[in-house]
């Protein structure tokens, strides 16, 4: 019953990009919105032409901005959750933090944090890094505290403090819903990064090719760069989907193969 529901999200998925594509190809044929749009036939001709060295250049130094934001984020954000939990006190200062992390708004960040550190790929780091903060700390502190009471008890009973309850219980109560936080914040470190860039501008990366295919008006540049930062973002999204699905039976004791 479970494989008959997995592959019926798959086909409903692949109709949609289907879909998708399909509509895309009639909104470029039809020049939709000032031919702005362009088909995808044009987008992957201009991939073609400007080669693969062009992109690898540019999404390498994104990917490896976003990754470091992605673990400093997370890292982060994790590590304020267990406090909470060890420190119960701390919780209103922690959850402003995450919710001041969330409300304003990178553009209005980005020139402070510029003029706080010299390194332009620090506030690149940075912006990518908060980002994640709020989506996994939140994620994270609902799981530590899903435990079901007679568990922590049962640690307590036997000597146990709240490192232990910490350790042997609610982490593995908390992996499923950790592990859901981190695969939403993988694209948004993307997205981070990929922002952090159009307001750093640095020497290389998406953000600053999209900047010079705008000016350039190249629009199936522009589209090919937004695409290819989406099926990064994408990429990560599943990877992390594939750790929390084994991750995810096992701490709830489901036999990770059948």
């Amino acid at each position: 019953m479970g494989d008959r529901r997995t592959g019926n999200r798959w086909y409903a998925g692949v109709l949609g990009i289907v879909g998708l594509i399909l509509l895309w190809w009639v909104a470029g044929a039809l020049e939709w919105f000032h031919g702005t749009i362009p088909t995808p036939g044009a987008v992957l001709a201009t991939i073609a032409d400007t080669g693969a060295s062009f992109y690898l250049d540019n999404f390498s130094s994104t990917v490896e901005l976003a990754l470091r934001g992605f673990l400093w984020g997370n890292g982060l954000a994790i590590g304020l959750a267990v406090l909470v939990v060890l420190i119960p006190p701390i919780e209103g200062l922690a959850t402003q933090l995450a919710i001041i992390s969330y409300c304003t708004p990178i553009i209005a960040v980005a020139p402070i944090i510029q003029v706080a550190f010299a390194q332009v790929q620090t506030m690149i780091v940075f912006l990518a890094a908060i980002s994640v903060f709020f989506t996994t700390m939140i994620g994270t502190l609902s799981g530590l505290r899903s435990p079901a009471r007679g568990s922590l008890d049962l640690v307590k009973v036997y000597g146990g403090g709240r490192m232990s309850q910490l350790w042997r219980v609610r982490a593995v109560s908390a992996l499923p819903s950790t592990l859901a936080a981190v695969k939403i914040a993988a694209p948004a470190a993307v997205l981070g990064a990929v922002l952090g860039e159009f307001l750093a501008m640095p020497d290389r990366g998406a953000g600053p090719a999209m900047i010079v295919a705008q000016q350039r008006g190249d629009i199936p540049e522009v589209w090919a760069i937004a695409l290819l930062s989406g099926a990064i973002a994408g990429v990560a999204y599943a990877a992390i989907s594939v750790v929390a699905r084994f991750a995810t039976r096992w701490s709830t004791g489901m036999a990770v193969l059948r």
